[in-house]
């Protein structure tokens, strides 16, 4: 509901709204100097993330900050407080984004209801104070995004069982049960599980096959299970039941249920609440599925296998407005979203245990056909210089044409740097990759330093000055430098020993005062309560420009949102840092997954190597029928680094001293000076 206003604030707004050209040329009061800073705030962070341009004179259309799905403002609650002001042709609410566009019928009454709602303070439906911003624009527009459908394979039926049955189902479930109970029963972070058929071992992500749980499917659950068998729905019965519990705000991080645990059909019955499914393509392709209460969601072939599928944690999901969309894809029509919070959730998946290695057509990302083991975490150096060979070295030439295309844009952190430079200072980038930041500066000189040939090529290609060495080891001459740069380089360092000396190297370079610039990647990816680019980056369409779906894309705009921690729903493929298994700890590298955040500091990071990236690359039709193997998928070492460890790094040398430590968009940064 809205606050009111008081009068003063009212003649306050009205001043503002009879020009805004001449609001320079008033005496402001606080309160007024106070909405004209957040006015122009919220007019440059617009143009500078969405390119929307607000003008300075009246028009129907009106973009309100702060008045946005992302930031916890719904359909129902804005859309009277607007129509308070007049008639309201459309209001458009962009997914997850913190403002959202008005038109009315006439200019009159835009005009109205800028002089009346810009600065008023509303309640959104988190219970947060919001306060509205107001500017004009020409025209209310958003880019429109593309049909997709549903991932192959993956079915949806509403209603699928009654609300008898649903009750039936949820009583069944005994959660005051004591804990040592036949069916498995455990209470994991955030939620409540019980495992039937056979106990799901979420330390290595597998079932043990030779011990079945005693007294097998609940009853109730066989009697539905025989039903959707004769309708077709599932073709084989399952012999594995997982029952998960959880409170709103909660989510499940994005996953591929083990190839080899389990057979083609993954199938799973939401209770209680609806949600939101998110299914995420290698490619990057995202689609957003609702999954209404007491429906079936159904995952075969390409679904099951090759897309992953997470639910993000958060108390509301963005949802279709009208009430004849029920299931399906949310789609990217913005006159029609709206909010729907969250209630308790109860989800039962069935499987069937697999008892033959799986032979899906996804063979790159099947740990049944997967032709060798993972590395194990380097035990000496001799091990880590292997590592870095085989995963970081080798993947580079590989891939270098591909990465070389995707790194295009400075940070504008590293170019602040450089551009502070006085004017014919000697820098040297260390890990140059593609060399985006050595012309940077044309009054420096620059030179970089890789140990690809083939990027090194690229940098020649450009012009650039550069040349293949390594970061610890690097052939030029000691105090020859003013500066350095190291960008995304010590982090591919396999142990704290060597990425200690490749920071040692980078200060023996530089003169007595010379200063480097040092960036890591981080194990925190959520940091101040926003999430960082990398878990924020969602590709529309394949080849499309990346789409920034959080709701922290707009700076300077969000309120925040309430956030749980996630918990895992079902069987991951994807294996937790030094997991337990019989005969003691593995010491296996895990595999993260893409877009989501680390659970282990030390892992493998799957690059999808497109083959072909110019003109004629191939075209893929989505939603294809066809089985889609994605190109070849290679491996990346990293250690990322934890909050404080690159300063303890630095701190270990004796030489040089701190002068500024930072976190930029999912990195660590120093920079340091040579003493």
């Amino acid at each position: 509901m809205a606050a009111p206003r008081r009068p003063a604030e009212e003649s306050v707004v009205g001043r503002i709204a009879v020009d805004i050209r001449h609001q320079s040329n008033l005496k402001l009061s606080k309160t007024e100097k106070k909405y004209l800073r957040k006015q122009n705030k919220a007019r440059n962070t617009l143009l500078r993330h969405e390119g929307i341009e607000p003008v300075a004179h009246a028009t129907q259309s009106l973009v309100i900050a702060n008045g946005g799905l992302g930031n916890g403002v719904s359909r129902k609650q804005l859309l009277p407080v607007l129509q308070g002001c007049g008639s309201v042709d459309s209001l458009l609410m962009p997914p997850n984004k913190p403002y959202s566009f008005v038109t009315y019928a006439t200019t009159e009454e835009a005009r109205k209801a800028y002089a009346v709602l810009h600065g008023k303070e509303i309640v959104a439906d988190l219970g947060q104070k919001i306060i509205l911003y107001l500017n004009f624009v020409e025209k209310a527009r958003w880019k429109a995004l593309g049909p997709h459908g549903l991932p192959p394979g993956l079915l949806v039926v509403e209603e699928i069982i009654s609300s008898e049955d649903e009750r039936l189902l949820l009583e069944s479930v005994n959660w005051a049960e004591d804990a040592d109970n036949k069916n498995c029963q455990k209470s994991l972070k955030h939620r409540r599980v019980k495992h039937f058929g056979y106990e799901f071992h979420y330390e290595n992500n597998n079932v043990d096959k030779d011990k079945p749980l005693p007294g097998g499917l609940p009853d109730i659950c066989e009697r539905i299970l025989e039903k959707w068998l004769k309708e077709g729905y599932i073709k084989h019965k399952p012999d594995q039941l997982t029952v998960n519990q959880y409170e709103p705000g909660h989510g499940i991080p994005a996953h591929i249920d083990t190839h080899s645990a389990f057979e083609d059909e993954i199938v799973s019955l939401s209770l209680g609440s609806e949600i939101v499914m998110d299914f995420k393509h290698p490619d990057g392709v995202l689609v957003q599925v609702m999954l209404p209460r007491r429906s079936l969601l159904v995952m075969t072939g390409e679904s099951r296998y090759l897309w992953t599928h997470g639910i993000t944690p958060r108390k509301f999901d963005t949802v279709h407005a009208s009430e004849h969309y029920r299931s399906g894809i949310i789609t990217s029509d913005i006159g029609n979203l709206t909010l729907s919070k969250r209630g308790v959730r109860t989800s039962f998946t069935f499987r069937k245990v697999r008892r033959t290695p799986c032979n899906c057509n996804y063979s790159l990302v099947c740990d049944s056909q997967r032709k060798e083991k993972p590395p194990s975490f380097p035990e000496s150096d001799k091990e880590a210089s292997r590592l870095e060979q085989e995963y970081v070295h080798r993947v580079y030439e590989e891939i270098a044409g591909h990465f070389s295309s995707t790194r295009h844009t400075p940070w504008p952190c590293i170019v602040e740097f450089l551009k502070a430079l006085p004017s014919g200072s000697v820098v040297a980038d260390i890990g140059c990759g593609n060399g985006k930041y050595l012309g940077i500066n044309k009054e420096l000189y620059m030179i970089g330093c890789d140990r690809s040939e083939n990027l090194v090529a690229i940098c020649r290609e450009r012009q650039f000055q550069a040349f293949v060495g390594d970061a610890l080891a690097v052939p030029v001459r000691s105090g020859s430098c003013d500066a350095c740069i190291s960008i995304a380089v010590i982090h591919h360092l396999a142990t704290a020993e060597r990425r200690v000396a490749a920071i040692q190297e980078l200060v023996r370079l530089l003169r007595p005062g010379g200063t480097a610039l040092i960036y890591v990647w981080a194990m925190e990816q959520e940091y101040n309560n926003q999430k960082s680019k990398y878990l924020r980056g969602n590709r529309i369409s394949r080849g499309a420009q990346e789409e920034l779906t959080s709701a922290t894309s707009a700076e300077g705009l969000l309120v925040e949102q309430m956030r749980g921690e996630a918990c895992q729903d079902s069987a991951s493929s994807v294996p937790s840092v030094n997991h337990v298994q019989e005969g003691g700890i593995s010491s296996e590298l895990p595999i993260h997954t893409n877009r989501t955040s680390f659970q282990s500091q030390d892992v493998l990071v799957p690059w999808h190597l497109k083959r072909n990236t110019g003109k004629d690359k191939a075209s893929v039709s989505f939603g294809s029928t066809e089985p889609q193997n994605p190109g070849p998928i290679c491996h990346r070492y990293y250690h990322v680094f934890c909050g404080g460890e690159l300063e303890a790094a630095c701190q270990t040398l004796g030489n040089v001293s701190i002068l500024k430590s930072y976190y930029d968009q999912g990195n660590w940064c120093v920079i340091l000076q040579k003493s």
